[in-house]
């Protein structure tokens, strides 16, 4: 009896930890689940796929793209005929983002562009730094960018270099395509 006991305690506590660890909807389970989805497009890309002239990079703005190994890109596409389902993925990312875990870097907005960028971990180190833009007329875009010893303040002065920097487009061609 008090074997049976035991496993119904033994299951109820493992049914209770399980279900609470799924109820939050996370930025990769976003992901994952809206990647072969109707309006999306996503594409992983490893750092040494992209081609940028780093000639004019400051010593840390090195260090900060050599703390980078991939990029995953999720792309939604807006239109006049899905303008609810763009309201509706663009509530669902933001909440998302509201999440504690979630920390502020930086917020802007130009000619209708609202830019956001996030980070996951501490002021010294981020194991993931999130840059979200939408825009009406076009859609919205999610960036995760993941790598090793990332410093928060030294991505953002990548992220403001690359804006201003050559870089090989070739690379993007189906996600420009894409929102066409």
């Amino acid at each position: 009896m008090q074997r049976t006991i035991k496993y119904i305690i033994y299951t109820f506590i493992t049914t209770v930890m399980l279900t609470s660890c799924g109820n939050e909807v996370s930025l990769q389970r976003y992901y994952v689940d809206n990647q072969e989805s109707k309006n999306f497009i996503t594409q992983d890309l490893p750092l040494s796929m992209i081609e940028i002239d780093k000639s004019n990079f400051t010593e840390e703005q090195l260090e900060a793209y050599a703390s980078v190994s991939k990029l995953n890109f999720l792309g939604y596409k807006s239109n006049d005929s899905n303008m609810e389902a763009y309201s509706s993925e663009i509530e669902k990312v933001k909440t998302i983002l509201k999440n504690s875990k979630y920390n502020d870097l930086m917020e802007f907005s130009d000619k209708g562009n609202k830019i956001l960028v996030k980070y996951v971990g501490d002021d010294d180190e981020a194991d993931e730094v999130i840059v979200f833009g939408s825009s009406k007329e076009i859609g919205f875009g999610i960036v995760r960018i993941l790598g090793n010893n990332m410093n928060p303040e030294k991505m953002m002065t990548l992220i403001s270099t690359m804006q201003n920097s050559n870089m090989e487009t070739s690379k993007f061609q189906d996600i420009m395509n894409f929102f066409k």
